[in-house]
């Protein structure tokens, strides 16, 4: 499942077409996602004009020119495609690109025409229309921890979360309405770079480590996001291209393989395990993640 690098990768595809544009010929190709559109989709997104192309976690918003946001969730293997087009081949409705293309559309903006779709083979993913003035409050968002890169995150907002928490600090790194956008493969990955065992008690961290946890969370994802995000079987960005971090990675997927510290030199013994926490799988170095 695409994780916030790859949220944020799309976004970024997406900010300079969409931004500021008139939707036109919209097209909803089939009634449901994972759940059903919202009622009238293509008729209340036609002849709006995206405001803005925001995140928030793993969702897509677009704030629209008639008071609701456009929200989308990728699911598994949701992308979006932008290719450019001549003014006028959309007066009726949007072509549909492939089988799996669910919803179509024309954006334009300064004279120009891009064409956009949405398709998600597996259908995992899902798009809402909620009032603008109501986001913060919806279901979706409510609960929501603060954003890794954003101002609320640090190492005081994890001691506060995490006090008294039994529960492992992989798992609760996890838990969205602690940190809100975090998934599996960057939270393994910043636990290896901090050097914390993904088995210990997210209450046993003293305040000096979970600064440098949050520092850690930080520049992993920045990383990730600068490399495109990961690609490991769907991930594409909205120009069809691939995310390379996979290439990057010091532990995730790598069971069994030489910790990068012994590569790197720097004497690490360790070799990569897998464990199960959560029904999800952990990647770390028993040898330099210790307890």
């Amino acid at each position: 499942m695409p994780e916030l690098p790859e949220v944020e990768t799309v976004r970024r595809g997406l900010q300079p077409v969409l931004e500021g544009a008139r939707l036109t010929g919209v097209r909803q190709n089939r009634p449901d996602l994972r759940f059903p559109f919202p009622e009238r989709f293509a008729a209340r997104l036609e002849g709006a004009v995206v405001e803005r192309v925001d995140r928030r976690a793993k969702y897509l918003l677009m704030p629209l020119s008639t008071g609701e946001t456009w929200v989308t969730h990728l699911g598994m293997t949701g992308r979006f495609t932008v290719d450019g087009v001549q003014l006028g081949e959309f007066e009726e409705a949007a072509p549909v690109a492939g089988k799996h293309e669910h919803v179509s559309l024309c954006a334009v903006k300064a004279g120009a025409a891009t064409r956009v779709g949405f398709a998600d083979a597996r259908r995992f993913g899902f798009m809402g229309l909620i009032p603008t003035a109501d986001i913060e409050t919806h279901p979706w968002f409510a609960a929501l921890g603060p954003e890794p890169l954003g101002n609320g995150f640090s190492g005081a907002h994890l001691a506060g979360a995490f006090a008294g928490k039994k529960q492992s600090i992989k798992v609760s790194l996890l838990d969205q309405r602690i940190v809100a956008g975090l998934g599996n493969i960057y939270v393994c990955e910043a636990l290896y770079r901090a050097r914390i065992s993904p088995l210990v008690a997210a209450g046993r961290l003293s305040r000096p480590r979970l600064e440098t946890l949050a520092a850690v969370v930080r520049d992993v994802l920045a990383d990730a996001i600068e490399a495109g995000g990961s690609t490991l079987r769907d991930f594409a960005n909205a120009e069809g291209g691939q995310g390379y971090f996979q290439h990057r990675f010091d532990v995730y997927g790598r069971e069994a393989k030489p910790c990068h510290g012994s590569v790197r030199g720097d004497g690490c013994p360790g070799v990569v395990r897998r464990i199960v926490q959560a029904g999800r799988s952990t990647f770390y170095c028993p040898a330099c993640q210790g307890q």
